[in-house]
């Protein structure tokens, strides 16, 4: 393994790791979840305005979609963690390869072979196994808007995708002032106190903001198979942190859910043909 190589495939772990602690760090915060995107896009987007190239800031449609989508994905996912529970809003957020193989023809002219709609065949089992568990312990709307958020993620992947000779982190500061100025009246109705502030701080640099830095520069070397696979410490560690910190406990349908979910993606990554809609996987949004 090249020395490059090996610092992209340190740096993608940590960029998992520090995604994955999203679901316990919206939990600990008691605030709107909507004023809770909104603060953490302000810390996010001053750390990542050090990092764009100002050659950058060029128009695109790309951007604004992008954009759109990155905020779309942002507010319903925290949305749907502050709902009953973390693991499944995490777990249905990976959903989003679905819809990547459904549009990416379309958008990206790259058709889905058959082992991606095989992913999806299992995909959706899993789904309805996250359904038949928390219908009836009230976490129903969580997993509504977790399916939306991966919805939203997909298109912000393809977006992302068709930027991919310009510099992706503009689509996200951008997303992140269009976050800021959609969530600014519940921002000023909801005012975290003195903890609250570390928990958005928190989340805002070292959740958000410091990831997706990592990742731009991961992404260089490494493969979508190799960035895949790290990508998914991050739903294996979310609902554990959750568990650790709050004690909150995923049903077994959602944890049966959550395992088919992750074998078919895992094993749809295996061998991946170039292009395919899988290998999309590896330009996130959480």
């Amino acid at each position: 393994m090249s020395k490059d190589k090996r610092k992209s495939v340190i740096l993608m772990f940590f960029t998992s790791i520090l995604w994955s602690t999203g679901g316990m760090l919206i939990k600990l915060v008691d605030l709107n979840p909507i004023a809770i995107a909104g603060y953490r896009s302000i810390f996010a987007a001053i750390l990542i305005a050090f990092f764009i190239r100002k050659s950058a800031f060029t128009f695109s449609w790309n951007k604004v979609l992008g954009a759109i989508s990155y905020t779309a994905m942002v507010i319903l996912f925290v949305s749907a963690t502050k709902a009953p529970t973390a693991a499944s809003a995490i777990l249905l957020l990976y959903t989003s390869p679905v819809y990547i193989a459904i549009l990416g023809g379309w958008l990206l002219k790259e058709k889905a072979a058959l082992r991606d709609w095989g992913v999806i065949l299992f995909v959706i089992i899993g789904m309805i196994l996250f359904f038949m568990d928390d219908i009836s312990s009230g976490s129903l709307q969580g997993n509504i808007l977790a399916i939306f958020s991966g919805v939203a993620m997909a298109f912000n992947t393809i977006f992302m995708r068709r930027e991919k000779n310009a510099d992706p982190l503009e689509n996200v500061f951008w997303g992140c002032i269009l976050t800021i100025i959609i969530a600014l009246p519940f921002m000023v109705k909801n005012v975290p106190d003195m903890n609250g502030w570390t928990g958005i701080g928190l989340l805002g640099i070292f959740q958000l903001g410091l990831p997706y830095i990592l990742y731009s520069k991961a992404i260089k070397h490494i493969t979508a198979l190799q960035s895949t696979f790290l990508s998914l410490i991050e739903p294996l560690l979310s609902p554990i942190w959750v568990f650790l910190t709050i004690g909150e406990v995923p049903g077994l349908m959602s944890v049966l859910g959550g395992i088919v979910v992750l074998a078919a993606v895992t094993i749809g990554c295996i061998k991946p043909k170039d292009h395919s809609a899988t290998e999309l996987l590896q330009q996130h949004s959480s």
